[in-house]
Order: C-alpha cells, then structure tokens, then sequence
C-alpha cells in the first residue's frame, strides 16, 4: 500500500498497490480528513480506486505501508498510525490449507490530520530506524535545555513510535486470521467467524483503543465491501509479547525414512488491560487484571497433527506495590490487605471461565518482602478454593533456595516429582488437531498460572520445563521417536530463551536472566556475567526511564484521563451518544453514602486516650459507610525520618483506630481498611464497611512534597482516590508551611499539590467527582494573641473568622478557588499545652488558630463540622459528616436504550422532527399490570377476593398472562409425576447441563 496527502482539505489517502492487485487485492482506497464540526472527529471513506484523483497529492513515504493501526488524539491534533516496516517471522501452521503467516513490526509513523506542522518530507526519514537509535532521537526537554542547539522538537507521538518499533508488537499476515486467540478457542468457532478481522480475544489487541472506530466504521459496510476491506488488510490488529517459529526435519518411523517436517511455534501474548513498566505496575486491579498477564502458547505442527499447549503468567494478584527508588532488596507494600479478596476471585473467575480450571505455580521466596506475598497469597487462594473446590489450586516452590542448593537442574527434578503438578499436567491435557480435518481430536482443559516477583525470569524457566513435559505427553502418544530427537529440543530452549528475552525487555528494559541455562542447558561464567549486567541495567531503567514509558503506554491504551478518543463522523451514532448522555437518569439510580472525615495533627506522637468522642462524637451517630482520617507529624519530622521513614507508627495508629471502630459494642458492621498512604509525617487512612469492598473500585495512593521547594517531604499531601458504583471521590490530606506570616508559602504548598498530586493514567484531583481536603493548613489569625485567646474563650468567633488568614486567601481567590467549608463554631483548635484545655503558655505564646481545617467540592451534604476533645496532642481534632448520593450505572438498561434510540433513529422518516421522537421515547417497565409494592399497613393481596382462605384472581388478569412463569413447559424434565426421593434423585442426574429458564413477559399469581 500506499500513502498520500491531499490538500484543501486535508486528506490521508491509503490506497493497494499495483503489486498487491496482481496478488488478487481490490483497488480500493481509504481516506481520512479530519471532521470540521468536532476536534475529535474524522471522516472515512472506502472507495474505488478509480473514484480518487491523486493529481496534487504527495507521497508521504517511499516505504511500502503495510496497514493502519489506528487513529488517535495527541496534543489536540488527530494523528493517523501507519506501518512502515515489517519482516515475517514466519508460518505457524504450514500444513494448513490457509497460511498463518506472523509478521514482526519494525516501524511505525504517525501523519496528521490536522496540521501541516508535523510533515517532513526530507529523503531521511525513510532511512529504518533501529529501536536502540530511538532511544537517541531528541526530545522536547532536549530542546527547551539548548535553544541554541540544531535540536529540533519532539513529534508529539515520538514516544508511542519508541514503543511500536521497539520489535515486540506482531499482527497476523493476508489472508486475515485471529493472532489474538489460540489455537482451540479460534478452531471452535463456526466458519463464517474463523477468519473475521472483526473477531478477537480483546484481551491482547493492543491496538483496540485507537483501531476502535475504525472496526465501528467497518461493521457498517455491506458484506461485499467489509469483505473487501479485510482482503485489502487495512485495518491491522497487533499483539504485544513474541511469536518465533522454528522448522525442523524430525525423523520418520521405518516406513519409508524420509523425514518428517515439523514446525514449532511459540506465541506469548502480553495483556493490555494492566498494562506498564516493572516497578510503576504491580499486583492486580479492581476488575481482576493482573499486571504482565501473559498467555503462552506452544504449537507444534505436521502433516499429521498439530499440538497446541497454553500456560499464562501475571502478577501476584493482590493490591501491592512498590514505592520509591527501588535497588536489589526490593520494598513491598500490600496496599489492601483487607480489601483484596473481590479483585483477587474476579481475577481467577476470568480464569476459570477461559480455561476451564487454574494451578497457580508460586515461586516467591519464603524470605523477607517475598514470604509477605505468598502468605497472603495462600490465605486469599484457600478462600477463594470455597467457590471453585479442585478447579482451583496452588503449589509453592522456592525457586531461588532450590537453585541455591541444587543448582538449576533441580528444579527440573523437583517439577518431575511433584505430586499436584503431574496430576494437573494429565488432568488439563493438550489440544491436538488432525491436520487432515481441521478437527479437535482432544482439547486442553485447565492452565498453569506461573508467577515469581516480576513474572520474567523465574518464570520462563519453569514454563519451558511445562512446555517441554507437555510436548512429551503427545509424543508419548504419537511419535514416541521424537522423545530423543536433540533438534527439537534445542529449537524448543532456543525459542524459550528469546522468549524470556522479548518479554523481559517489555517490562523491565534487559534481556531475561537465566537464558544462558534455558539455552544451554548449562549455567556459565559468561551467563553469570550477563545477568549481573542486566540487573544493574534493570535498577537504572525502571527507576530512572521508566515512568515516561508508562506514560506512553497509558496514553497508546487510551487511559489518560485527559484522552479524548477518535471517533469517525457518524451523526445518527452522534446523536445516540448525546441522547445517552442526556438521559443518563433512565439507565441509573442512586444509592446514599456517608462519610465521616477527621484530620489531626498528632504531634509525634502515639495514641494515649479513648478515640472514640473523635470517631463517633455523638450516642445517635449514624455508622458511616467509610471513615477517611489525614494525621500530620504521625511522626517526629527528623532529619532520619524525613530521608527514609518509618512506618510503624502509622501501623500503630491503624491498629488502635481499627480496635476502636469495630470494637465498639453497639457496632453494626466491620469495617476493615481499605488503603492507608505516607508521606515522613503525613498520613492518610480510608476505612470501609467490609460489605463495600467489592463496588468500591480503582483505589489509588500517592504523595506530592512541598518542602525545601519541592526536595523534602516534612511537607506535603498525600491523596488517596476512589470509585464507588460510578462516583468518583479523591481524599487530600496536607501539612502546609508553618510560620505566622507565611500566607504566600502555604498558598504556594496548595496550588502545588492541586497541581501537581498526580494518580495513574493521568488523573489530577480536579478530575473527580467529590473532593475533599482535611489537613493541617498552618494558616493562622491576623489579631493579637491576648485579643484571640479572649475571643476564643467567650465563643465570640466571628471577629476570629474576619481575620482567618485561609478565608482571606479563598475570597481573594489565593487557594482553594471552588471549595466550601462548613462554619466555624468551634474554637480555635491550635495550639494548647498538651494534655490541657489551656492554649500555648510556653515561651513561644503562639496565637491560637484554626490550623486543622476540611474543606471540599462536589455533591456533598454537611451535616456536621465540629472538633473533638482529645488532649494528647498540642492540637484538637476535627471531624466533619458528609452525606451524598452515588451514581449507580445498569449497563443493561444503558445498552437497550442505546438500541432504542438508534432504531428509533434510523427508523425516522423525511420531514419527522427526530427530537421530538426521541423526546417521547421510554424503556419498557419492566412492572407493567403489577400491584402497588407491599408497605407495613397495606399488602398487595388485600384487595384480592378471598374464597375460604383462598385468593381469587380476576379472569382479566389471568387472560392477560399467556403463562404461570412458575410452571414448568409441558417437554420440560423439570415437569414430572409425583416420585420417590430415590427416583427423583435418578432423574436429576439425568438432566442436560446447564438447565436454560424460558423467559416470560410479567409475573402472576396463582
């Protein structure tokens, strides 16, 4: 293919070549402008080529272009992704019928749609540039540093190029078949979908995000241009991970000796769904999505058979992470110890239902961080075996220790011997295929889930051992030569060990350690060199390279915030989207939440008094659903503490809030907590009803410093952020700059934690729903101290409130622009003598103030706001209770009124006022003809007639119903004479699985 630009407007031409027509491709061309309405829009055309004048037009690139990847927004300008250099890798499947030829990406270009600024048109650019040379190319940064310099800027999509042509990302050759799915699942599907670009396990497209409208525009064609398209491979759907394939001559049974082809392929694909770098991706997420989730499949082919086998590998599937700049003794943090279980089963029901069964393989260590993992680990798994008894298990093997004692060939000897492992191998199967037919002949039913600390190097080397066992399991049972055949097996390590390669510089920057032994068979001096290197190599990137990377993969995936995605000009599907958006009250309800906040500035030190007049200040209290509580110097600020803090007195005040919440003797409900976040002194908790743990999702923690400019962090705020249903919250807590006068200084610390507290995928705090500040402000009161302290003991607080220098700054628009804060009605909660009701009687005699302040925006409800009476800090605490509404999203409902709307709409005919249309239009009730609900004073039955103890029903309402939804159909099993206990168990076991209910239209009454 080709690629021009026309002008006037603006237009992207992608059209086949000559060379691709003679191969039997149509003459078709695609175009692209951008849309003049929307900034966001395009629009596509799939022509003739015939109907399209390229008189005028550029060429873009000498390069042949090999497909489309997609369409996205980058800096307010729509880009057109584009291959321009790809080498296949090879067949899979030679003997099939159809070719399942790979390709490798080398390249990829980005073209504008809506600028000029980006064009380059220079005979260098379509020199190849190599991934290692990417990483050279000049970067905007370069260019601000040395004006003066020939520099030049950055292409806004430059690092998603870095990441596209660094040689990990594949697509599948003409004629179209699905890289995405393996080999059993594709071959289970009928014939009119086995070869539909439109079909794919969406699991591993890395591309989907930005290919999307273009798959929603092809679903619009007719079939015979939908078939064009495909045939002209537009539209390109790539994987990222590693596909090699190796062709041998194996030797043939005594028949007539001439040997045997065979093809081994190994295909890795990485998940995008958590997608990142090592140390800024870990665990698992709330919809049970591990971080460097890989599905592995090996495939060996000949004219006989093919054989496939499938292991997948991922991340401890807790919440965990690993904070700071991180060396060779590595610091974890479980962040929901408490909350993790309905993540850690959503991650294993994925599991489950896509492969029928799991057995994880636990390679962690039983020594410091890693012994923390596995025990928490096995406590989350032995739960989650209740739901799914044997189709779920676990096997821990210390790999390190084991390598430590025995060398690495013991861990192939100790696999061999282990007892669950063998009988999962035999129990879970393989998928074998007569080439002949194309039909299963058995099919694999059941996954191991291998997973170390990274799930790189450890765990390669343990899936090569299960790869080559499962290999062997078929030719024990179909080429029994084959066992001793040395070529297979070094085609196998080879492709293991460029396997480990690839998938380890995707998420930790070097190659694999280790390779040399899964190459060799042997462990050297050279290998051992090698991985010293590596290691090294890795500690510099993933702390130092690796957040702009994360960056760029968010922003590839579509998970900033900030994204808008490219969607082709489509006004009635535009007018769906608005309609939705209007009318989200229809396919929604709300649910009440409540909230208590609490800040307090402890002072260093730990909790000596009752905290309960704090957390429950009132008998009547209503129990909240969550309690978010900030502390401020949780810690003494030392010099020590300030360079590595210690985090056992944040544990301490954990402990003693979780005793006192659920300790409490009229407690109706646990609450356990759900992530706690430290900045040195800066602390902040969010506890919940352990009922809320599974609707409440995406929970994330981080910190910004303000101290020393930014340097230290003995000041600064720590944010923790939250989906509940579908509302959005983000809890703030703060310690600003101290000092009287220092108003500039604290309005500073404000805007550069409002700016500057950053979540993942480029959340700010301004991107939520609710918001909600409860900190240590250090504003103070400009009055004098004997005129404030007098004030403050008579209760007289509005002269105080008049001089509150935060006040001043809010309606002088300085700090918090936006937020509310409840009255001041309580005194001055800074600074008393500890442990006394007196204010500051040392040498200092500092002003009283209200330095302990919440403040928030959004939809919230004040109830109260208010300070505690606890004294052993040398501030009071203050607590607020919050009462809200949260969104709840019926995604069911959604997607019928989407259907109604667009009907509705394309329904509409010439001269119809389609607003008015869509105006009057309404879901069906689903509660039609039913009776009023029940109350305490009145049931629906009452006024039904009653014959001796019997309900009379109304012949009208039994006419309207063609059905009692309760009795069974005539032909149903479920439909049976009256029998024995024994004959109805016989019968039970007789029925087909699973049993499907007839749907009825309304429910009666017998």
């Amino acid at each position: 293919m080709h690629l021009y630009l026309g002008h006037n407007p603006r237009t992207l031409y992608l059209l086949t070549s000559s060379r691709e027509e003679r191969l039997g491709h149509p003459h078709r061309v695609l175009t692209f402008r951008a849309a003049a309405a929307n900034a966001s829009q395009v629009v596509v055309e799939f022509l003739p080529g015939g109907q399209v004048n390229l008189n005028g037009t550029v060429k873009l690139t000498r390069r042949s272009v090999k497909g489309c990847l997609g369409l996205i927004s980058v800096e307010n300008d729509i880009f057109l992704a584009v291959i321009t250099a790809a080498t296949e890798v090879g067949d899979t499947r030679p003997s099939e019928s159809l070719p399942e030829k790979v390709a490798r990406i080398h390249e990829v270009r980005f073209y504008s749609l809506t600028s000029s600024s980006w064009d380059d048109f220079s005979s260098s650019q379509d020199s190849l540039v190599s991934p290692e040379n990417m990483e050279a190319m000049p970067t905007r940064e370069v260019y601000v540093q040395g004006l003066n310099s020939n520099q030049v800027f950055e292409h806004p999509c430059m690092p998603l190029t870095k990441i596209l042509s660094s040689g990990s990302f594949y697509y599948a050759l003409e004629p179209p078949w699905d890289l995405s799915t393996r080999l059993a699942v594709r071959l289970s599907r009928d014939s009119g979908t086995q070869n539909d670009v439109g079909v794919f396990d969406e699991r591993f497209v890395w591309n989907e995000y930005i290919i999307r409208s273009l798959l929603d525009f092809r679903e619009q064609l007719d079939p015979h241009e939908c078939q064009d398209l495909d045939r002209c491979q537009f539209i390109v759907l790539a994987i990222q991970g590693y596909v090699g394939v190796s062709t041998m001559a194996l030797p043939a049974p005594p028949v007539n000796g001439s040997p045997v082809i065979a093809t081994l392929s190994l295909i890795s694909r990485l998940g995008w769904k958590r997608a990142g770098t090592r140390f800024n991706t870990r665990g698992v997420d709330d919809d049970g999505n591990t971080a460097n989730f890989v599905e592995t499949e090996t495939i060996l082919s000949t004219d006989q058979h093919s054989t496939s086998y499938t292991q997948v590998r991922g991340s401890v599937p807790l919440f965990w992470e690993q904070q700071g700049i991180q060396t060779f003794g590595q610091r974890i943090q479980i962040t929901r110890p408490q909350a993790s279980q309905p993540a850690f089963e959503r991650h294993f029901a994925h599991l489950v239902e896509e492969y029928d069964a799991a057995h994880a393989i636990n390679l962690l260590g039983t020594k410091e961080n890693e012994a923390t993992l596995t025990a928490a680990y096995a406590k989350h798994l032995y739960q989650a075996r209740g739901i799914w008894g044997d189709q779920l298990g676990i096997t821990h093997y210390d790999f390190h220790n084991a390598v430590r004692i025995g060398g690495h060939d013991s861990i192939i000897r100790d696999l061999g011997r282990s007892e669950d492992i063998a009988d999962n191998m035999d129990r879970f199967g393989f998928t074998l295929i007569d080439a002949s037919t194309g039909q299963k002949i058995t099919e694999q039913h059941g996954v191991f889930r291998v997973n170390c600390l990274d799930c790189l190097d450890r765990t390669n080397f343990v899936q090569d051992i299960l790869s080559r066992k499962a290999i062997e399991q078929f030719l024990g049972l179909v080429h029994r030569e084959w066992l001793q055949a040395s070529a297979l097996w070094t085609y196998h390590r080879e492709l293991w060990a460029e396997n480990g390669d690839a998938l380890s510089r995707i998420y930790a920057g070097t190659g694999a350690l280790n390779t040399s032994f899964t190459r060799t068979g042997k462990r050297t001096l050279a290998g051992v060199l090698s991985d010293a290197t590596k290691s090294v190599s890795r500690a510099y990137i993933n702390n130092f390279q690796d957040k702009n990377k994360q960056l760029a993969i968010d922003m590839f995936l579509g998970n900033l915030s900030s994204q808008t995605q490219v969607n082709i000009f489509d006004p009635v599907h535009d007018l769906v989207r608005k309609t939705l958006n209007e009318r989200v009250s229809e396919y929604s309800s709300t649910c009440p939440c409540t909230i208590f906040v609490g800040t307090w500035n402890v002072n260093g030190r730990p909790p000596s008094e009752s905290l309960i007049p704090w957390l429950f200040p009132r008998d009547n209290f209503l129990e909240p659903d969550m309690f978010v509580l900030g502390f401020q110097e949780i810690v003494l600020l030392t010099a020590q503490q300030i360079i590595q803090t210690d985090p056992e007195k944040r544990r301490i005040w954990e402990y003693q809030i979780m005793e006192a919440i659920n300790g409490r003797p009229k407690s109706c409900g646990e609450y356990v907590l759900l992530r706690s976040e430290q900045l040195v002194g800066t602390a902040l908790l969010v506890i919940v009803k352990s009922e809320l743990t599974s609707i409440i999702r995406n929970v994330e923690g981080t910190t910004r410093k303000t101290g020393l400019r930014g340097i230290s962090g003995n000041k600064g705020g720590v944010g923790v952020r939250l989906d509940y249903h579908d509302t959005s919250f983000c809890f703030v807590t703060a310690h600003f700059a101290a000092g009287h006068s220092n108003v500039e200084e604290r309005n500073a610390d404000f805007w550069t934690i409002s700016k500057g507290l950053h979540f993942l995928k480029g959340k700010t705090i301004a991107s939520h729903d609710n918001v909600i500040w409860l900190a240590d402000t250090n504003y103070r009161i400009d009055l004098y101290n004997e005129g404030v302290r007098t004030l403050a003991t008579e209760g007289n607080f509005d002269p105080l409130v008049g001089a509150d220098q935060l006040r001043s700054s809010i309606e002088a628009g300085e700090a918090f622009v936006g937020y509310d804060e409840g009255p001041l009605l309580f005194p001055p909660t800074y600074k008393y003598d500890v442990g006394t009701d007196n204010y500051d009687s040392s040498e200092k005699m500092r002003i009283p103030a209200w330095t302990d302040r919440i403040l928030f925006k959004g939809n919230l409800d004040l109830s109260v706001y208010s300070r505690a009476e606890l004294r052993g800090s040398d501030h009071r605490p203050v607590f607020a209770f919050f009462r809200t509404k949260v969104r709840v999203i019926d995604t069911v409902k959604r997607a019928a009124l989407s259907r109604l709307i667009l009907e509705t709409s394309l329904a509409a005919t010439p001269g119809e006022v389609l607003e008015e249309k869509l105006a009057a239009l309404a879901l069906p009730s689903d509660t039609d003809d039913l009776p009023a609900p029940s109350s305490d004073d009145f049931h629906w039955w009452d006024k039904l007639e009653v014959n001796k103890g019997s309900l009379v029903i109304a012949p009208a309402l039994l006419d309207a119903s063609p059905a009692n939804p309760f009795d069974s159909p005539g032909d149903s099993p479920l439909s049976s004479c009256a029998s024995s206990d024994e004959e109805l168990y016989s019968h039970a076991a007789d029925l087909p699985i699973p049993i499907t209910p007839e749907r009825v239209g309304r429910r009666n009454v017998v």
